[in-house]
C-alpha cells in the first residue's frame, strides 16, 4: 500500500472542490498494454479528471468526483478488478461507496478467470475427441464454440474496450483471430488459440504477481496497532493515531510500530526489513529504531519521532514502488518500437489476406488463415513485458536486502558503471576516531598515562577528546578530579591533577612551549604520521611523559568490498577525501585502492568526478549523502550510505544502502549487471521469435495454434528469465 502521507504530500493541494484522490489495487493485469487500456478507458469516464495506472505495482491513482462504485464497475467491464486502498477527500460530500480494503472478494470474483480457462480446456478436449473420433460434426462445433466463449470472454471484452479507445492491443488481435478462424471453418484452430491464450494470460498474471510480492512483503512488517502510555495509563491504539512524542511500549518478540528513539530498556533488534542486516543490533538508551523491525530479547520504551506516513519503512516502500514504475531506457525503446510495430503488422495481415490470391489464384481462405496467424504473431506481449518484469524483480530483490534502487534507469546505468569514486570518512572508514596507539615514556605506565589524558579530556567536547575518554572507559579507567582546566583552541588543553600541571595536545604546541626531549620522539611521530594517525603528546610541567595516537579506523569490510568490486567488473576505484594526503595514502593502501586524492574541497571533488567521467564515461560516487552532495549529484550514479533514518540520503541519492554496510555494494553492482544482461536477452529473444514466426507464417509453414503457442511461450520464457533476478544473492 502506498504511504498515506506520500499521497497527501503529492496531491491534496491539487484537489479541486468536491474531488477525491483514490488509490486502487487493480488485479488481473498481465502486461503493460493491459494497464494502458485501463488508463485510456478510465480517462473517458465522466467525473474522472486524472488517472495513472502502473503495471509494475498494479496501482491506479484517480482524481475524481465520480463514485468509487462507478470507477470499479468501469475497471470490471474492461476485465479486471479494482479494490480501494485509500481515498483522500477534498470535501466530505464526495460519494465513496464501493469496495474498501476490508472487502474480501468472493470465490467466483477471485477465481473466475481460472475457472473459465479450465472450462475452455475441458470443452476443447471434448471437441477434439468428438471430431477425431468421427462423431457428429455439429456436436464438435458446439463444444469448440463453448471453449471459445468461455476462454475468450475476458479477451473479447478487453479487446472491445481497446477498440473503443482506438487501440489495437493483443486482446483485440486475438479476438479477431479466433472469430476469423471460426468464420473460415477452422473451429478447432480457433478454440485452441483461445485456450492457449487464456492459459498464457493466467500463467503470466501469476508469475508477475510473484515478482510484485518481493516489495509487498515489506508492507506486512509494519504493525497496525501500538501499545502507548498516555496520561499515566497504557492502551492499544491504531498506529495512524500515534503522535510525535508519544511513548510506545514494545515487548520482546513484537515488531516496533513506529520510528523512534529508545527512552528506556535495552534489546537486540532485527533490522533486516529496513536495512537488510542479517545480524540483530543492540539498541539501548538514545538509539534510533525503525518501524517494522523486530524487537527480540528485551522490553523497550520508545519515544515516537515520526508520523506513520514519514516512517523509514513507509517511505522506502513508496520509493521502491515508484522506482519499479519508472521506465528504463530499454523499456522506452520497446514501447516506441511496439507502438509502430503492431499497426504495421496488422496492415501487413490485411494486405496478405487480400492481394496474393488476386495474383496467384489461390483460395482466399488459405491467405486469410495466414493473415490470422500473422495477427496472433503481431501481439508484442513478450517484447513489452521483457523489461518491466526484470526491473520489478531486481528492484524488489534489492529492497529486501537493504538496497534502495530508485528507478529502472539507475538499475541499467549501474550495470554499465566501470569506475567508482569513494568518500573516505564514514564510507571506507567508520567515521569515528578511536585510540590506536599509546606509548608511555620513562617511569610513566600505560594506566597512569591514560588516566591523566582521560581526566583532562573529560572536560572537552572535541571528537579526539571523546575518542580518548571512550577508550579510557573501555579499559576501566576512572577519571581523576582536575583543577584549573583550560582549553587552547587548535593546540590542546591543560589542567592540574594532584597539584601537578599536565598538558595534552599537538607536538607543535609542545615545541613552542620549549619542552625538551621531543627530538627522540621524531621516529615514532614519523611512523604514526605516515600511517595517517593524529598524535597527541602528554606532558607535565617540564617533560613529555607519553603520546597517544588517534585515527579514523577502516571498516572491516572495506578491503573485501574493493576486491569484490573488481571481480564484479569495476575496473577502477578512486578515493576522494578532504583529509590530509598522508592520511588518504594510508587508508587507500590499507583497503587496496591505487588512486587517491587528499585535501579535496567540494569543488575539487567535482573536478575529480569530471576527470573520471572523461576517462571511464560512466562513474558512480559513494558517500554519506550529506557532505558529499555536490559530488554525488555530478556523478552518473550517486550512492548514499546509511539511508535508514537519513532523510537527505533517501531524497537525493540514486541508490541508497539502507545500512552502513558498504559490503552491499558488490551485490548491487552484480545485480545490476545481471539485470542488464537479462533485459538484453529478453528483448533479443522476443524480437527473434517474432521475426522467425512472421517469416514462417508468410511462407505458410506456421498455423494459428503454433503462433499463439510461440507468443505465449515467449512471454512466459522472458518472465521466468526476469524472475531469476529475485534469486540473486
Amino acid at each position: 500500500m502506498l504511504p498515506d502521507g506520500a499521497e497527501r504530500r503529492e496531491s491534496s493541494a491539487d484537489l479541486r472542490a468536491g474531488e477525491a484522490r483514490s488509490v486502487f489495487q487493480v488485479d488481473g493485469m498481465d502486461c503493460g498494454e493491459c494497464a494502458r487500456t485501463v488508463q485510456r478507458v478510465m480517462g473517458k469516464l465522466d467525473g474522472v479528471r486524472e488517472v495513472q495506472v502502473s503495471f509494475s505495482t498494479t496501482k491506479m491513482v484517480v482524481v475524481h468526483n465520480a463514485s468509487l462504485e462507478s470507477i470499479q464497475k468501469t475497471v470490471r467491464d474492461v476485465g479486471y478488478r479494482a479494490t480501494v486502498l485509500q481515498t483522500t477527500l477534498e470535501q466530505p460530500d464526495v460519494p465513496v461507496q464501493g469496495e474498501g480494503t476490508s472487502a474480501k472478494p468472493a470465490f467466483w470474483e477471485t477465481y473466475k478467470r481460472t475457472v473459465l480457462t479450465a472450462i475452455s480446456g475441458l470443452f476443447l478436449g471434448a471437441g477434439l475427441i468428438v471430431e477425431f473420433g468421427g462423431w457428429n460434426e455439429t456436436t464438435s462445433i458446439v463444444l469448440y464454440l463453448i471453449a471459445i466463449l468461455s476462454g475468450g470472454f475476458y479477451a473479447a471484452r478487453a479487446g472491445f474496450y481497446a477498440l473503443k479507445s482506438f487501440t489495437l492491443d493483443m486482446n483485440f488481435l486475438m479476438t479477431v483471430a479466433a472469430i476469423g478462424a471460426a468464420a473460415i471453418g477452422e473451429w478447432s484452430e480457433g478454440a485452441t488459440v483461445v485456450f492457449l491464450f487464456s492459459v498464457g494470460n493466467w500463467l503470466q498474471a501469476n508469475t508477475m504477481e510473484r515478482t510484485r510480492r518481493s516489495i509487498r512483503s515489506l508492507i506486512g512488517f509494519a504493525p497496525k496497532e501500538a501499545l502507548v502510555r498516555r496520561d499515566g495509563s497504557e492502551r492499544v491504539i491504531a498506529v495512524d493515531d500515534l503522535q510525535i512524542g508519544d511513548l510506545i511500549i514494545v515487548r520482546p518478540g513484537e515488531r516496533i510500530p513506529m520510528d523512534g528513539r529508545v527512552e528506556a530498556g535495552a534489546s537486540t533488534v532485527n533490522q533486516a526489513p529496513v536495512t537488510g542486516e542479517s545480524i540483530p543490533v543492540l539498541k539501548q538508551l538514545g538509539d534510533e529504531v525503525f518501524a517494522g523491525t523486530l524487537n527480540e530479547t528485551g522490553g523497550l520504551e520508545v519515544i515516537v519521532t515520526k508520523k506513520v506516513e514519514d516512517s523509514t519503512l513507509n517511505r522506502m516502500i513508496y520509493l521502491v514502488e515508484e522506482a519499479q514504475d519508472q521506465k528504463a531506457p530499454s523499456q522506452q525503446f520497446v514501447d516506441r518500437f511496439a507502438a509502430y510495430y503492431t499497426p504495421i503488422v496488422v496492415l501487413l495481415a490485411v494486405l496478405i489476406a487480400i492481394f496474393p490470391p488476386m495474383f496467384t489464384g489461390d483460395p482466399y481462405g488459405d491467405w486469410i488463415y495466414r493473415a490470422l496467424a500473422l495477427l496472433v504473431i503481431a501481439c508484442p506481449c513478450a517484447l513489452v513485458i521483457s523489461t518491466p518484469v526484470s526491473i520489478v524483480a531486481a528492484i524488489g530483490n534489492a529492497a529486501k536486502r537493504g538496497v534502495l534502487i530508485k528507478g529502472g534507469s539507475f538499475l541499467e546505468k549501474m550495470g554499465q558503471i566501470r569506475a567508482i569514486a569513494f568518500d573516505k570518512t564514514g564510507t571506507l572508514t567508520k567515521g569515528k576516531p578511536v585510540v590506536v596507539f599509546l606509548e608511555p615514556l620513562d617511569s610513566f605506565g600505560d594506566e597512569r598515562l591514560l588516566t591523566v589524558a582521560a581526566s583532562i579530556e573529560a572536560r572537552s567536547e572535541h571528537p579526539l577528546a571523546r575518542a580518548i575518554t571512550s577508550y579510557g572507559e573501555q579499559k576501566g579507567i576512572r577519571a581523576l578530579p582536575v583543577q584549573n582546566f583550560q582549553a587552547h583552541a587548535g593546540k590542546g588543553a591543560e589542567a592540574r591533577i594532584d597539584n601537578i600541571l599536565y598538558r595534552i595536545g599537538k607536538p607543535s604546541w609542545f615545541e613552542s612551549l620549549g619542552y625538551s626531549g621531543i627530538d627522540r620522539l621524531k621516529t615514532i611521530l614519523s611512523v604514526q604520521h605516515d600511517q595517517g594517525r593524529t598524535v597527541m603528546l602528554i606532558g607535565d610541567e617540564q617533560n613529555v611523559v607519553g603520546l597517544i595516537a588517534v585515527a579514523d579506523t577502516v571498516r572491516e569490510e572495506s578491503e573485501a568490498t574493493i576486491k569484490s568490486l573488481r571481480r564484479a567488473g569495476i575496473a577502477h576505484a578512486v578515493m576522494l577525501t578532504g583529509d590530509h594526503a598522508r592520511i588518504a595514502k594510508a587508508i587507500a593502501q590499507e583497503v587496496g585502492i591505487n588512486e587517491y586524492h587528499g585535501d579535496q574541497l567540494p569543488e575539487q571533488k567535482l573536478e575529480r568526478i569530471s576527470e573520471l567521467k572523461q576517462r571511464h564515461r560512466l562513474v558512480a560516487m559513494v558517500g554519506d549523502g550529506i557532505n558529499d552532495s555536490p559530488a554525488l549529484a555530478a556523478s552518473d550514479i550517486g550512492i548514499a550510505m546509511g539511508g535508514a533514518g537519513t532523510d537527505i540520503a533517501l531524497e537525493t541519492a540514486d541508490i541508497v544502502l539502507m545500512s552502513d554496510d558498504i559490503g552491499k555494494l558488490p551485490f548491487t553492482v552484480r545485480l545490476s549487471r545481471i539485470a542488464l544482461r537479462i533485459i538484453k536477452q529478453n528483448i533479443w529473444f522476443s524480437l527473434l521469435v517474432k521475426l522467425a514466426f512472421l517469416l514462417l507464417t508468410i511462407a505458410g509453414l506456421s498455423n494459428l495454434w503454433m503462433a499463439v503457442f510461440a507468443d505465449t511461450g515467449a512471454a512466459l520464457l522472458v518472465i521466468l528469465n526476469g524472475m531469476r533476478l529475485i534469486r540473486v544473492r
